[in-house]
């Protein structure tokens, strides 16, 4: 049952995603996300029209996304207008230049494992559960990496 609702519909729901987001790689990422939620929630879930409640979860999913893409935007944007309205601005510029350098030079050095959980958490924002389910892992570990990322960025950046 679930792999023919996955067969008729994840065409349609790729292109409800895609259309809103004109992304490829997010827009397959959100179809994969739409039918793990069904599988994870199939037990309590009492949907009456699969084809109307999967296109509505395509839409808030690419709705989402668009959302968290300007809230980053404005974000990029503030820091920009912080740096413009300071007085030494080049100089700020080089220092954070200089510090993201030297932060992802530290998280290159981090074990395979560690590294990716940091990436998924700090850098692509994704929630705990959501990275421990993706890589299979526990929440637990998923903190455990996190921590130990944390500490060895923290000592790296000491100077800093």
């Amino acid at each position: 049952m679930f792999e023919r609702t996955y067969e008729l519909y994840w065409e349609k729901l790729y292109a409800v995603c895609f259309n809103t987001i004109r992304e490829v790689e997010p827009a397959k990422e959100m179809v994969q996300d739409i039918f793990k939620s069904l599988w994870e929630r199939r037990a309590e879930l009492e949907i009456q029209k699969i084809e109307h409640y999967l296109v509505r979860s395509a839409k808030f999913k690419a709705f989402e996304y668009i959302r968290n893409q300007v809230s980053r935007q404005k974000h990029s944007e503030l820091a920009m207008l912080d740096c413009l309205t300071a007085h030494n601005c080049t100089e700020e510029k080089v220092l954070f230049n200089n510090l993201k350098q030297q932060v992802n030079l530290l998280v290159d050095e981090l074990p395979c494992q560690c590294k990716r959980v940091y990436k998924l958490s700090r850098e692509e924002g994704m929630l705990n559960k959501d990275i421990a389910t993706l890589l299979s892992i526990s929440e637990r570990a998923v903190e455990y990496h996190i921590t130990k990322a944390m500490g060895k960025l923290k000592s790296g950046l000491a100077n800093y």
